[in-house]
């Protein structure tokens, strides 16, 4: 009897041994399978979001093509009615050969293609646009009182227009003035050809120019990201580096994207 106790004991003994290593398995299987569904969810949460960045990429892409055609467009018209006043010049120039009729049919053209610049200048993007608008007011009372002869006249606004043709090619950086809510305060702006006109003043606030149903203003952005971004043009131009890929925010109507 005793020999068949101890054999019951040692039997119990191993069945307990052996039960032990399969529950500490199935343990390990379960907290693995949890594991992985924690897992699965974060992937999905991230391509979620991945999804959505997308998205506002393609967006904000979008605008931003639409608002370069839309320059390109502009620039394009602007540089057909530079030909064609060219043209016109040229063609009253040959058909006149009296000085005095060469000035009286040349100063309409010349004040209707001084009209056109300004209105682009007052309606484009806002870089120095005081400064210029003031050149050309001060240039047609030079016209209208006679003291620059027309036909130099035809010349120096055609230096106009390619100043502007040059603008808009041209990205760097420039000090100028401008309006923050009732403040003027001087800013340092990036300007990026005739597509976008950022700023940043000396006590750290950055934004950039939107074009709103009251016209172009000048609008800080609070995104730290987008602070960010904006920071690192200026680093950029600030290193003589005019050319790469920036993110950057974009304007649109109502808003900073």
């Amino acid at each position: 009897m005793k020999h068949l106790s101890a054999l019951a004991l040692c039997a119990t003994a191993l069945s307990i041994a052996l039960a032990a290593p399969h529950a500490a398995r199935a343990a390990d299987a379960d907290e693995l399978s949890q594991g992985l569904i924690r897992l699965r969810a974060e992937v999905e949460a991230l391509n979620g979001e991945l999804t959505l960045l997308r998205d506002e990429q393609r967006t904000a892409l979008g605008t931003l093509n639409a608002q370069k055609a839309e320059l390109q467009a502009n620039l394009e018209r602007q540089q057909l009615a530079a030909r064609e006043l060219r043209e016109k010049l040229a063609t009253a120039q040959e058909e006149q050969v009296d000085a005095g009729l060469i000035a009286d049919n040349l100063k309409p053209l010349l004040l209707d293609a001084l009209a056109n610049l300004r209105q682009y200048i007052a309606t484009g993007l806002p870089f120095k646009r005081d400064e210029r608008l003031g050149e050309l007011d001060s240039f047609r009372t030079q016209v209208d009182s006679g003291s620059l002869p027309v036909p130099r006249a035809v010349n120096r606004l055609w230096a106009f227009y390619e100043d502007e043709f040059r603008i808009t090619r041209e990205n760097g950086l420039h000090s100028q003035t401008i309006a923050l809510g009732d403040e003027r305060v001087l800013a340092e702006v990036a300007k990026i050809g005739s597509m976008a006109l950022y700023f940043r003043t000396q006590d750290g606030r950055v934004g950039l120019a939107q074009l709103g149903t009251d016209g172009w203003q000048f609008v800080p952005v609070s995104e730290r990201d987008d602070i960010a971004r904006i920071n690192t043009l200026y680093d950029a131009l600030k290193k003589q580096i005019r050319q790469g890929w920036f993110e950057l925010p974009v304007a649109n109507a109502g808003g900073a994207k």
